[in-house]
């Protein structure tokens, strides 16, 4: 079970940011004090013939998705399921997920979203973590899920009536056509591999098919535990962070006050961020049933589908990362589509180009706002403005209702002024409750309400934040501090680069040195010794790369980000065999 955790309060502080806020944009935000599902309900109630998800052509609208979730939810319940009770996600952005995600919180339980990629060892990690009672799964999931919680065992307690998983397909979702024409495409790609649906393992959409269509409230309180939503944290320890409903209600209502234009017009949001991820989950699938949007389900992101689905759809918002937009600029039949639909894009998990950002606004006449977050916060803290002036390298200004402030790290004192750098420190409704189960983790980076970041950042006299660095990523270079994100904004800026990452390596002489990973452009034939020149020029010697390594790709996580800590594991191991080699002559 999981209990309800406390929060704790502060004091006020200077908000300089305010001022450059667009117009009509609030200080504050009235949280409405709703659990999650509420705000489908409150859409539903609303707009209930408004089409409420697209999958590929499959429409369901706000008043049928609701029937469905409450169709979920009583299933939850009359299989003794309730508050505390968490039910683990093995779904890509679907419609199986947003029913499964929203049926689990309606019955007053707790969600656990996990990656569909995850491998069995990751997979038991999570399970044994969170232990959920029940599982929904996409099919071809199935084994892996099903070891996973085998070796919990009875500890996992598996519901009355149910043997702990419950399966759907792809194809449960699809409309006819399509739904016959998917597996033979997957056959004929050699990625069909059905399982077939049996008591212990029954499918979703039979189980809500036969339910019954009673009304369900969530026995929850916005106070309680929405989600344990997987996280590397600050410190890098695999845990789970706790997101209340408050939390996600908050920052769903704070996105909205930022990005939302005219009230209660139709409106869709083009949904290829991933779900189990906390950025899809609240920038794409909870934003949009805060403000009664149609969501546009795409399981993953592929530009000429997302091509196609622009086309048709006409979509207004697009939440993604850098590499979705980089990839639009760069397809060979841009030109062919119209992307003016698109009015706003809040672009995350990873720094965003300023050629991106340019490229893309010039095609779609939209603006693309780099923002900033965390899973802690729910995970949205900054946005540059999307009507008003921004700050191409900053991530904006901290959302209506979020204080934020920069802590010199020696002294533990505020710091500001013109190129200062301290961590950043964030306070406000979307931040957790804490770590699940990690009181000693939680009163490290959450004290007295402030949520400590573990990013270095610095901030400009209108209030405009830039992230310089990783607390942990910094190089430490004879003394001197190196941010690896300033090296790599000088590669990027050779025209033959098209990505780099900087890390810190040992050194006998200075401690330690940076070594970059370079990824060229297509058709660059740029040298190594092309890109230490280059570095000269633009940086102080004890800045420069020491080692440059061009690589074909930089290994990343399921919503683009760069997995620094990858790179970190192969220089150590390398330099490992490096000392071990000098070692044996």
């Amino acid at each position: 079970m999981i209990e309800s955790p406390e929060r704790a309060g502060g004091g006020g502080i200077a908000r300089p940011w305010l001022a450059s806020y667009d117009p009509g944009v609030p200080a504050e935000v009235e949280v409405p004090e709703i659990t999650v599902d509420g705000l489908l309900r409150r859409s539903a109630e609303a707009h209930p013939s408004r089409v409420a998800m697209d999958f590929y052509g499959h429409q369901t609208s706000y008043a049928e998705l609701d029937r469905l979730v409450d169709g979920f939810a009583g299933l939850l319940q009359r299989s003794g399921l309730g508050p505390g009770d968490a039910v683990s996600l093995h779904l890509p952005t679907s419609p199986a997920f947003v029913i499964a995600f929203l049926g689990t919180l309606r019955a007053g339980c707790v969600a656990v979203a996990m990656s569909p990629l995850y491998v069995e060892r990751e997979l038991s990690v999570m399970v044994g973590q969170t232990r959920p009672r029940l599982s929904v799964a996409l099919d071809v999931l199935l084994p892996r899920v099903s070891a996973a919680r085998a070796e919990l065992g009875e500890l996992l307690k598996p519901p009355e009536g149910l043997a702990g998983i419950i399966t759907t397909g792809i194809q449960d979702s699809l409309p006819v056509p399509l739904r016959w024409l998917y597996p033979i495409q997957q056959r004929r790609l050699g990625r069909w591999h059905p399982v077939p649906h049996t008591p212990s393992t029954p499918n979703l959409f039979r189980l809500l098919a036969a339910a019954p269509t009673t009304r369900v409230d969530s026995p929850a309180r916005p106070s309680d535990p929405a989600v344990l939503q997987g996280t590397g944290g600050t410190t890098g320890i695999p845990k789970e962070a706790v997101l209340t409903h408050r939390n996600l209600v908050a920052n769903a209502v704070q996105c909205q006050a930022v990005l939302a234009g005219e009230a209660d017009a139709p409106a869709s949001v083009l949904c290829a961020l991933p779900y189990f991820h906390i950025y899809g989950l609240t920038v794409a699938m909870n934003f949009a049933l805060a403000l009664g949007a149609t969501q546009v389900l795409l399981p993953r992101f592929e530009p000429d589908v997302v091509l196609k689905a622009i086309d048709r759809h006409k979509p207004r918002y697009f939440p993604g990362v850098p590499t979705f937009y980089a990839a639009l600029n760069g397809h060979p039949r841009i030109r062919e589509h119209d992307l003016r639909s698109i009015e706003a894009c809040i672009s995350g998990a990873a720094p965003l180009p300023p050629p991106v950002q340019e490229q893309f606004e010039a095609l779609t006449g939209g603006r693309l706002c780099e923002g900033y977050g965390l899973t802690e916060a729910s995970p949205v803290t900054h946005v540059n403005p999307v009507h008003g002036r921004g700050k191409p390298g900053t991530i904006g200004l901290p959302l209506p209702g979020t204080d934020a402030r920069l802590v010199d790290l020696a002294t533990g004192k505020d710091v500001s002024g013109p190129g200062l750098v301290g961590e950043l420190w964030v306070r406000g409704p979307q931040v957790m409750a804490g770590y699940f189960e990690r009181p000693g983790e939680t009163s490290r980076v959450l004290r007295d309400g402030w949520l400590h970041t573990g990013d270095l950042a610095t901030v400009d006299a209108d209030g405009y934040f830039a992230i310089v660095d990783r607390i942990k990523d910094v190089v430490i270079v004879s003394g001197a501090n190196v941010y690896p994100r300033e090296v790599e904004e000088v590669l990027v800026c050779h025209p033959g680069v098209a990505e780099a990452v900087v890390v810190g390596i040992k050194s006998a002489k200075k401690g330690q040195v940076p070594k970059a990973f370079v990824v060229l452009k297509p058709g660059a034939e740029t040298t190594v010794d092309e890109l230490h020149e280059f570095c000269a020029a633009e940086l102080a010697s004890y800045k420069r790369p020491a080692v440059i390594e061009v690589r074909a790709s930089l290994p990343r996580s399921n919503v683009g980000k760069v997995l620094r800590r990858e790179l970190i594991a192969e220089a150590q191991a390398q330099d490992s065999r490096d000392q071990g080699g000098a070692a044996g002559h």
